[in-house]
């Protein structure tokens, strides 16, 4: 019976092996090829759909059982909510740009960061936009173009050039509450994004700190000239900080979102950015913008129902178990799962999607608060999607160069994402981290923090 059991729990786990088989097999051979930003061409929904027929083709029950199992896990609360936040935090995102609040945000910082400085200047307004926007490569594709132009005109590194920009737009997308990698480390462990937030800024900040030193020592420019003022207009600025401090402050993140929608669009319609009709055409095309991920999540939260009830998830925590043997253990696993899917699957939102309910299931057996899990999701996914040349962000910034620049120059200089690498590998062993989980723990009975607050 055992050994049968055994079989079918094996048997359940392909469903998941063919659809990372999938993506990253459409991946490897459009390389192959020569195909530019090969493994974002085959859809992540369409790859996960094969896994799902894939289910109903392998597993054990009628169709009727099967189908009724698939659409509990797509229906799941987690699921759902995580999916409205995506279509909010999306319509924010375009809003915000439409009316002028990225181009703001970017002449602000280089009217007033010091020439000699600017390459320090670069992390940080890279961070800020990609913190503020919920997209490292919104952040990129936003300052890459003009980073190009002054490393050029300053007679800056240009691989280092970019390995700033790389480097904070990583920063800034691991700790971003509106963030896709935040909303889906926090929903498939269970916690706030604040919660989360608080722990990745005591992993995150002393790399940054580090990296900002690094930069004004080694990023001096060979030429000192006065960067041209750009125009801004700080008003265009204000709703980023206004979903960011709401968000730490703990208020109920739907809110935040349309408060923040709102503010946009009155600030747009002000100042003339924005007519009615082009207002409700980009909170359509911030909606639109999130179908990839909204149906892949909803995809795979079926997919994940479906492997879990016959079996699969249980075959692969026994499988890890033997390696786990503490929490320590746990967190590395939960590090290392994450981190190779997304070296597989070349996006870390997708690698937290997949590998989610497994880390929520060896935090309650090893002791891992939920919190910190969502952390280590977030911050190893953006440590490896930085690294990997294959990867979104590092395909849209070389293609500024036009060739002059390759990965390979980039990537040993993103001191941002080794640092980050060294202390979160340190945090398992000394809980530097840890502070503030210690100050509110975990109700592991009812499964969410004691301190009673307002569910995000």
């Amino acid at each position: 019976m055992s050994s049968k059991k055994k079989t079918n729990s094996i048997i359940a786990l392909m469903p998941f092996v063919v659809f990372i088989g999938v993506y990253l097999g459409s991946g490897i051979y459009l390389q192959s090829k020569g195909v530019e930003m090969a493994f974002y061409q085959f859809p992540a929904p369409v790859a996960v759909f094969v896994g799902v027929i894939s289910a109903f083709i392998l597993l054990r029950g009628s169709i009727e059982e099967k189908f009724e199992t698939f659409i509990e896990g797509c229906g799941n609360s987690d699921i759902i909510i995580m999916c409205i936040i995506y279509l909010l935090a999306g319509a924010f995102a375009a809003v915000s740009k439409a009316m002028g609040g990225v181009d703001s945000t970017v002449n602000l910082g280089l009217t007033y960061i010091p020439a000699q400085y600017i390459m320090a200047g670069l992390f940080i307004i890279s961070g800020f936009i990609s913190l503020a926007t919920g997209t490292s490569v919104g952040a990129i594709a936003a300052l890459g173009p003009i980073a190009v132009g002054v490393a050029t005109k300053a007679g800056l590194s240009m691989p280092l050039t970019m390995a700033s920009v790389l480097g904070g737009a990583m920063f800034g997308d691991n700790l971003s509450i509106i963030s896709d990698t935040t909303i889906a480390s926090t929903r498939t462990q269970g916690c706030e994004m604040r919660d989360k937030f608080r722990v990745n800024v005591y992993l995150s900040i002393p790399p940054a700190i580090i990296t900002v030193i690094l930069l004004l020592v080694f990023g001096k420019p060979t030429t000192i000239t006065t960067l041209q003022a750009c125009d801004f207009n700080i008003i265009k600025v204000l709703p980023y900080l206004f979903v960011l401090v709401l968000a730490l402050m703990g208020a109920n993140v739907f809110a935040v979102l349309t408060g923040g929608i709102f503010l946009s669009a009155g600030i747009g319609l002000f100042y003339g950015d924005l007519t009615v009709m082009s207002l409700a055409k980009n909170i359509f095309l911030g909606f639109t913008s999130m179908t990839d991920i909204f149906l892949l999540s909803m995809l795979t939260g079926g997919l994940a129902e479906l492997v879990t009830k016959a079996g699969g998830l249980e075959c692969l925590l026994n499988g890890i178990q033997k390696m786990v043997k503490g929490r320590r253990s746990a967190e590395l696993g939960i590090a290392a799962l994450v981190s190779l899917t997304d070296a597989a699957v070349a996006n870390n939102t997708v690698a937290i999607i997949i590998n989610g309910s497994i880390a929520k299931e060896l935090c309650y057996k090893f002791k891992v608060d939920p919190r910190k899990s969502a952390a280590i999701l977030s911050t190893y996914s953006c440590i490896i999607q930085g690294f990997i040349p294959y990867g979104a962000q590092m395909l849209v910034l070389t293609s500024f160069a036009k060739g002059a620049v390759s990965p390979m120059q980039i990537i040993p200089l993103v001191w941002f994402q080794e640092l980050l690498l060294v202390s979160a590998i340190i945090a398992t062993f000394v809980p530097f981290a840890d502070g503030f989980l210690r100050k509110h723990p975990w109700n592991w009975e009812k499964g969410q923090v004691e301190a009673k607050s307002e569910v995000a």
